[in-house]
């Protein structure tokens, strides 16, 4: 079976990126206008976001959301063949500090957060990065899709790190130097032991594995996020958030990150994943005083 749907998927990224395009448009009209993929969830973390935006300013994000979420559908189908010059040709990437004189041979986190696209981030990283990549991933149920989407994603040789064997997976590289991603937004699991924040006019629950694994070791550690240029086209951007996180005080790392993400997420609204349930969690007295 496995051969089968990866058989069809590497057939379908044969395909010219504007062909993808032309079905992903299709599918958006059914998504969007039709079937209405999580649109309330959508259009509410919006409204709750950006409580000063009118409605049809909200319907304009929005709608410029899904053509994003689906775009980047077919990006990823299109990474199943896609080469090097592919993604040198479609990512524009300044280097210089990953590489810089500052991190060389040095073990250091890169925070990142759900932008589109997250899957041409990695790729992006995995090529030009001198130092080995690490990337921190949840794997799939389906253990077809497991197998189909681990090969492209470490095409280019990111080492990645399954999340619920990140400790023993991880022991290998304590000693030696690399970059290691976390997708630092996601929702946490145990809202009684997050760092609790204002984001987006909400207090809002952030899981405290990253800062405290850039503090046990003691290293620097860069904000990477994304810009749409044009339909297929993207900018990544490396920004250093502390050169040592063990200098910093608890939740002052996250804080830091915090700041920047929402300052990043303003420029761009539409490249960020408002289709998951980020304030599911309600913060209570009995999690402890939220972040100032």
């Amino acid at each position: 079976m496995y051969y089968l749907v990866y058989g069809f998927i590497r057939l379908l990224s044969l395909l010219p990126l504007q062909v993808l395009y032309w079905i992903g448009d299709f599918i958006y009209l059914i998504v969007f206008y039709g079937a209405g993929y999580r649109k309330k969830i959508v259009i509410g973390n919006l409204q709750r976001a950006f409580p000063e935006k009118s409605p049809a300013e909200i319907n304009k994000i929005a709608r410029r959301f899904y053509h994003n979420f689906i775009d980047s559908m077919m990006e990823m189908i299109k990474l199943f063949s896609a080469n090097q010059s592919f993604i040198e040709k479609h990512v524009q990437f300044d280097d210089s500090l990953l590489n810089g004189p500052f991190l060389q041979d040095k073990a250091f986190q890169i925070h990142a957060l759900h932008q589109f696209n997250w899957e041409y981030m990695n790729l992006a990283l995995a090529v030009k990065m001198k130092q080995p990549l690490l990337a921190v991933y949840m794997p799939l149920s389906s253990s077809i899709m497991e197998r189909m989407f681990y090969k492209m994603r470490s095409k280019f040789g990111t080492i990645l790190l399954p999340a619920t064997d990140m400790k023993n997976r991880f022991t290998a590289w304590r000693q030696k130097p690399h970059g290691l991603v976390l997708v630092a937004d996601q929702n946490p699991g145990h809202p009684n032991n997050s760092f609790w924040l204002p984001f987006f006019n909400q207090l809002t629950p952030f899981v405290k594995g990253p800062e405290r694994y850039a503090i046990q070791k003691a290293c620097p550690v860069v904000l990477i996020n994304t810009r749409i240029i044009k339909r297929g086209y993207y900018q990544l951007n490396s920004e250093l958030l502390t050169e040592d996180a063990s200098q910093l005080q608890p939740g002052e790392l996250t804080k830091l990150y915090v700041k920047r993400m929402t300052e990043i997420i303003e420029e761009q609204p539409e490249n960020w994943l408002w289709s998951h349930k980020r304030w599911k969690h309600q913060w209570k007295p009995e999690y402890g005083a939220p972040l100032q």
